[in-house]
């Protein structure tokens, strides 16, 4: 990696179908498992570092609010209906893009998809 680009923190999501991942065998579980260790050993490997991330539950768990007048209102989850849904997230801090997105391609089988995208830093000193 080149010392010589800024360090940026990306939120890297993976969306997918929710359901598919829910019913899949044991063995199938333990092979997605696989490539997250995978991903997760690429990473340091390749000098990125892992700053956080999580597996959400499923989206059917989830509490939304919304605006509504001067109020709001709660109701139960997906907010958005559909095959597809936010599995999970991690955060990486890097200076090579390219390569995240490179490594992040292990990730994105059966289906799933990952959006990269870098976070916003508000707190006004060095990243």
């Amino acid at each position: 990696m080149s010392t010589e680009q800024q360090t940026v923190e990306y939120a890297v999501l993976i969306v997918g179908d929710e359901a598919a991942y829910q019913s899949a065998t044991p063995e199938k579980h333990t092979e997605v498992m696989g490539r997250h260790m995978e991903f997760a050993r690429l990473l340091a490997e390749r000098g990125h570092t892992v700053t956080g991330g999580a597996e959400l539950t499923a989206s059917t768990t989830s509490r939304i609010l919304r605006p509504v007048g001067d109020g709001h209102t709660v109701t139960d989850g997906p907010f958005a209906e559909g095959a597809e849904q936010l599995g999970g997230f991690y955060t990486v801090r890097t200076s090579d893009l390219d390569d995240l997105v490179e490594v992040c391609k292990v990730l994105a089988v059966d289906g799933d998809t990952l959006e990269i995208r870098a976070c916003v830093d508000h707190s006004g000193g060095e990243s």
